[in-house]
C-alpha cells in the first residue's frame, strides 16, 4: 500500500478531497491491507467528485491533504478538519448536509452512504492521523525495538544471569543476589535479620493475616533447628487462612462488593459465591494461568463445570445501574467498558481506559485497539445459575421435585399461566410500541432496570430459558403484575393469597446457593468504535484484536473471549507474569519493584530492580504459575528476613527504601486490623468461606443508603467472622473498613493507600467491635490462671504483640494499671475487671498492634 501513501495531492479544479481522505481512513483503520481490499472497499466512492467548499476555487488554493499542517490550517475561512471533533469539521458538515448546492458531492443520488460517513467520523474522532506520519511512527518504533529502547514492559521477559556479589555469606537464594548487587554498587549494607519473634509475627501476618499464639511463640523461640523457619512457612502455606489473606488484594482488583452501586444500590445476595471460589482457588494453589482463564472465560471452556462458570463472576463484580429509565444501550456499553478496563488493569497493569475516547496519550494503544479489546466482551451477557455449596446437594435433590410440583399446582390453581401470558404479551406490545400506554411504559421501564437481558428474557421461548430464568419472570409478575391486573380486585385478591401460600412453601425448602456468571450471546453482535467514547455515536466495525505493541494473538477455532483469556495467560505475554510477581512482592514489602503496580505503561514507575523482576517472572512461569512457590521463594530470601529498623545512612541515601536495605514497617490493612483484634481476644470465628456477615456497626450508617434498610446485625458466631466477609454495601460501606482505607469497590484497585487520621484512633477505642474485643481480651487474661500483674501482662503482650515484654514497659504498664484501679474504685463490676478492660483497650490501640514490622 505504499503507493497510496505518496502524493495524495488535491487537484483544485477537480477537488478529489474525499478520495484522498478515504484512502487515509482505510490506511489508518487497517481496512486496506491489500490493493484488492482497497479496491473492494472504496472504489465506488473514488469516482465521486467532492467539492468541499462553494465559492471561488481560490479559497482552496494550495490545500493538500497529504500534509497534516496544511489540512488543519485549511483555507481562509478556517480549518477543514478539527481532530477529535467531527461536528466541528467542515468536511463532515459538507458530506452530511441536506442543503442542495452545499452538500458534497453534488447531486442527491451521489450522496455518500452512512457507512462512508462513519469512516470519516471515526478517522477524525480518533485524531485524524495521517498515513505518512503513521508510517514514520512505525519506522521509529521498529528502529527503537532494534535499538532496545522500546518501553521495558513491552519487551519479552528475559531470564537474566545471576549477578556476582562480594558478601556471599549473606545470600540465601538468588533473590538476594540481585538486591545485594545493587546495594554494593551504592556502597550500602543490608540490615541484619529481624529478631525471631518479629520474624514469626511477620510471617504469620503475611501468610494468614492472623497473629501467632503465645504457645506458637514459645515453641518457635525454643527451636534451634536451622530448618525451623522454612518448616513454619510450609505449615502456614497449607493453612486455609492463606486463601483468605491472599484473596484480599484480588478482591480489590475485582472491585468486589455485595451491592450493585449507583443511587438505589440494591443488594447482590449471591456475590459471595465468587469470593468463595476465589479463596478455594488460592488455597488449592490453582496455577495462575488457569486462575486467569477461568475468571475471564471459564464458561467457554469445553464441558465447563459449575465452578468454572462461577469463576466468571469476576466479570459480574462491577457496578450496575438499576435506575428506572436508564438507557439499556448505555448501561450495557458502560459495563463492557468497565470489564475491559478491569481485566487490563488486573492482568496487564495497563490503563487502556485512557483510549476509550481517543488514542492513548502516552502508551502505544490506539482507540481502535481499545475497541478491539471491547469486542472480546461485547457478546458476554449475564446469567444466574444454581451453584450448590457442599452439604446442599442432598437436601436439594430430596426437595426439588416435591417443591416444584407443589409450586406449579399453586400457580395453576390461581390461573397464573393465563394471567402471565397476558402480561407478557402486553409487555412485548409496549416494548414494540412505546408511548401508547404510559402505565405499561412504566412497567417495562422497571422491568428493564431490575433485570439483566430483560428484553431477551421476555422475547425468548420458555424452552430457551433456564429454570431460574423462568422462575424469575413468574416471580416478577407475582410481585408487580402490571397496571391492568392491579385494577382488578378479584385478581389482586387471588395474587395476594398466592403470595402468602408461596411464602409458606418457600420457608419449608432448603436454601439453594446461586452464582452470578457470564455466557456468550447466542446471536453475536458486531462491535463498533464509539466516537469520542460516546455510545450514541458509533463508527466503523471493529473485530476482536489485541494491542499491536504486544505479541499477536493466535487465531484458532475457539470463542474469542477464550482466545483472549489464553493470550493473557500465555508465556509469551510480557506483562502478565511481571504484573503478578510485582503484586506478590508488593504484598510482602509494602511496595512493588514497580511502585505503580496499577500502571506498567510509560507513565508508570520504572522497576527498581529490572533484572530481579524478570527473573521472578521467569521463575513464576517455570514453577507452573504457582503463587505459593513464588511467595515461599521470596520469603526464604535474606532480603525478606531483614529487620525494618531505620539507619541514618539509609535515611540520607534511600529514605524510601527503594534499594531494599531493610524491610518495611506496614500498617495492617483494614480487614486484618479487625481480624487481629478478634483473634487475640479469643472471639474470632475461624470458619473459611461462605456468606457475607453483619457485625455490629454504629447506628445510622444504613440510613445513608437509598433503601435505608436496617443493618441486620448477626447475633451468633457469624458476627465474629473475618473482615473480608463483612457485608460491603457501596453507598454505605462498613465504617471501620473505610476509616482504614479499604477501597470503595467502584473500580479495581491495585494498591491501597495508608493514611493516618484521628478517626482511626477513635475507631480503635470506641467502635463496638473493638470494645467487645477489649472486654473479651480482659476476660481471657483474667481467666488465664495467672495471678501476678507481671505474669498477666507478659501473657497480654504475647497475645497481642507476639513477643516478650521488656522491663521498662512493664513498669509503665503497671503504673497505668494502678491509675485505672483508682479511677474505677467503686465500679459495680469490680475495679480490677475495669482496669484490665482499659489495659485491653490500650493494647488494641497501640501502633505496634496494628503494624507489621
Amino acid at each position: 500500500m505504499s503507493r497510496y501513501r505518496k502524493g495524495i495531492i488535491v487537484d483544485v479544479v477537480q477537488n478529489r478531497i474525499l478520495k484522498g481522505l478515504l484512502i487515509m481512513v482505510l490506511l489508518q483503520s487497517g481496512l486496506a491491507q491489500t490493493a484488492v481490499d482497497f479496491t473492494r472497499d472504496i472504489e465506488p466512492i473514488l469516482h465521486q467528485n467532492c467539492y468541499l467548499c462553494h465559492g471561488s476555487v481560490q479559497q482552496m488554493a494550495g490545500l493538500r491533504l497529504d500534509n497534516r499542517e496544511m489540512a488543519l490550517q485549511g483555507s481562509d475561512s478556517g480549518a477543514v478538519i478539527v481532530p477529535e471533533d467531527p461536528q466541528a469539521s467542515k468536511l463532515i458538515a459538507r458530506v452530511t448536509s441536506e442543503q442542495e448546492g452545499f452538500r458534497m458531492p453534488p447531486g442527491r443520488e451521489a450522496a455518500l452512504q452512512d457507512t462512508d460517513i462513519s469512516k470519516l467520523r471515526t478517522w477524525i474522532a480518533t485524531g485524524a492521523h495521517w498515513p505518512v506520519k503513521q508510517a514514520e511512527q512505525n519506522t521509529q518504533s521498529s528502529r527503537s525495538e532494534q535499538d532496545g529502547t522500546v518501553h521495558w514492559a513491552f519487551q519479552p521477559v528475559r531470564y537474566p544471569p545471576l549477578p556476582d556479589v562480594k558478601r556471599t555469606e549473606w545470600v540465601r537464594n538468588p533473590v538476594d543476589l540481585f538486591v545485594l548487587s545493587r546495594l554494593e554498587s551504592m556502597e550500602l549494607e543490608p540490615s541484619p535479620q529481624a529478631a525471631p519473634s518479629t520474624l514469626l509475627r511477620r510471617v504469620y501476618l503475611d501468610l494468614t493475616g492472623l497473629p501467632p499464639s503465645p504457645r506458637m511463640l514459645d515453641k518457635y523461640l525454643g527451636q534451634d533447628s536451622p530448618q525451623a523457619y522454612e518448616e513454619l512457612l510450609d505449615t502456614l502455606l497449607q493453612s486455609d487462612h492463606f486463601g483468605e489473606r491472599w484473596a484480599l488484594p484480588w478482591l480489590d482488583l475485582a472491585r468486589y462488593a455485595d451491592s450493585e452501586g449507583y443511587e438505589r444500590d440494591p443488594l447482590r445476595p449471591h456475590a459471595w459465591r465468587w469470593r468463595h471460589w476465589l479463596i478455594q482457588a488460592i488455597n488449592n494453589d490453582m496455577s495462575y494461568d488457569r486462575f486467569s482463564i477461568e475468571q475471564i472465560a471459564g464458561d467457554l471452556l469445553p464441558h465447563a463445570t459449575t465452578e468454572q462458570r462461577v469463576a466468571t463472576g469476576f466479570l459480574r463484580n462491577g457496578i450496575k445501574n438499576r435506575e428506572a429509565g436508564v438507557e439499556n444501550a448505555q448501561k450495557r456499553f458502560e459495563e463492557t467498558v468497565d470489564r475491559v478496563n478491569t481485566v487490563a488493569n488486573a492482568w496487564l497493569g495497563l490503563t487502556v481506559g485512557c483510549a476509550q475516547c481517543h488514542d492513548h496519550k502516552y502508551d502505544p494503544i490506539s482507540q481502535r485497539e481499545f475497541y478491539g479489546m471491547f469486542a472480546y466482551f461485547h457478546n458476554a451477557v449475564e446469567q444466574d445459575i444454581e451453584a450448590l455449596m457442599p452439604g446442599e446437594l442432598g437436601s436439594y435433590l430430596r426437595s426439588v421435585t416435591t417443591y416444584r410440583s407443589a409450586r406449579n399446582k399453586l400457580l395453576a390453581e390461581s390461573g397464573i399461566p393465563a394471567l402471565l401470558s397476558d402480561w407478557r404479551q402486553q409487555m412485548l406490545q409496549t416494548m414494540d410500541f412505546p408511548g401508547v400506554r404510559t402505565d405499561w411504559d412504566h412497567e417495562v421501564t422497571e422491568w428493564r432496570a431490575a433485570n439483566d437481558r430483560a428484553d431477551w428474557l421476555l422475547r425468548s421461548h420458555p424452552g430457551q430459558l433456564t429454570q431460574l430464568e423462568r422462575e424469575k419472570i413468574t416471580n416478577w409478575f407475582l410481585r408487580s403484575s402490571g397496571p391492568d391486573f392491579n385494577k382488578d380486585e378479584a385478581v389482586k385478591s387471588r395474587l395476594e393469597k398466592l403470595r402468602k401460600e408461596l411464602a409458606e412453601l418457600n420457608s419449608q425448602v432448603p436454601v439453594v446457593t446461586q452464582a452470578y456468571t457470564m455466557v456468550e450471546r447466542q446471536q453475536p453482535l458486531v462491535a463498533r468504535i464509539a466516537l469520542r467514547g460516546d455510545h450514541r455515536e458509533l463508527g466503523s466495525e471493529v473485530p476482536p484484536h489485541t494491542p499491536a505493541v504486544l505479541p499477536d494473538l493466535e487465531q484458532v477455532d475457539k470463542p474469542p473471549r477464550l482466545l483472549l483469556a489464553e493470550w493473557i495467560a500465555s508465556e509469551t505475554n510480557p506483562l502478565t507474569a511481571r504484573v503478578e510477581v510485582n503484586r506478590i512482592w508488593q504484598e510482602l514489602f509494602g511496595m512493588g519493584l514497580v511502585e505503580t503496580s496499577e500502571n506498567f505503561g510509560t507513565q508508570g514507575s520504572a522497576p527498581s530492580h529490572p533484572e530481579l523482576l524478570d527473573w521472578l517472572a521467569s521463575e513464576f512461569v517455570r514453577s507452573g504459575w504457582s503463587r505459593k512457590k513464588m511467595v515461599r521463594l521470596i520469603m526464604t530470601s535474606a532480603t525478606y528476613r531483614q529487620a525494618s529498623d531505620g539507619r541514618e545512612m539509609l535515611l540520607s541515601q534511600d529514605a524510601g527504601n527503594i534499594l531494599l536495605a531493610r524491610q518495611n514497617r506496614l500498617r495492617l490493612s483494614a480487614e486484618l486490623i479487625r481480624d487481629n483484634a478478634l483473634a487475640v481476644s479469643g472471639l474470632l470465628n475461624p470458619a473459611v468461606g461462605g456468606r457475607s456477615v453483619f457485625p455490629p456497626q454504629p447506628p445510622g450508617v444504613s440510613d445513608l443508603s437509598y433503601a435505608k434498610k436496617d443493618w441486620a446485625e448477626d447475633l451468633d458466631a457469624q458476627r465474629y467472622r473475618r473482615g473480608l466477609y463483612v457485608f460491603f454495601r457501596r453507598t454505605s460501606p462498613y465504617p471501620m473498613l473505610v476509616n482504614f482505607d479499604a477501597p470503595t469497590s467502584l473500580v479495581g484497585v491495585s494498591r491501597r493507600e495508608r493514611s493516618n487520621t484521628p478517626l482511626q484512633a477513635l475507631n480503635l477505642l470506641n467502635d463496638p467491635v473493638f470494645l467487645e474485643a477489649a472486654e473479651a481480651l480482659s476476660y481471657r487474661v483474667r481467666s488465664s490462671g495467672l495471678v501476678d500483674f507481671e505474669e498477666r501482662y507478659e501473657y497480654l503482650v504475647k497475645l497481642c504483640l507476639a513477643r516478650e515484654a521488656v522491663e521498662q514497659e512493664t513498669v509503665l504498664a503497671k503504673r497505668f494499671f494502678q491509675a485505672q484501679l483508682e479511677r474505677n474504685e467503686g465500679n459495680p463490676g469490680g475495679a480490677k475487671q475495669a482496669a484490665w478492660l482499659e489495659m485491653g483497650r490500650a493494647m488494641l490501640s497501640l501502633d505496634e498492634f496494628i503494624t507489621r514490622e
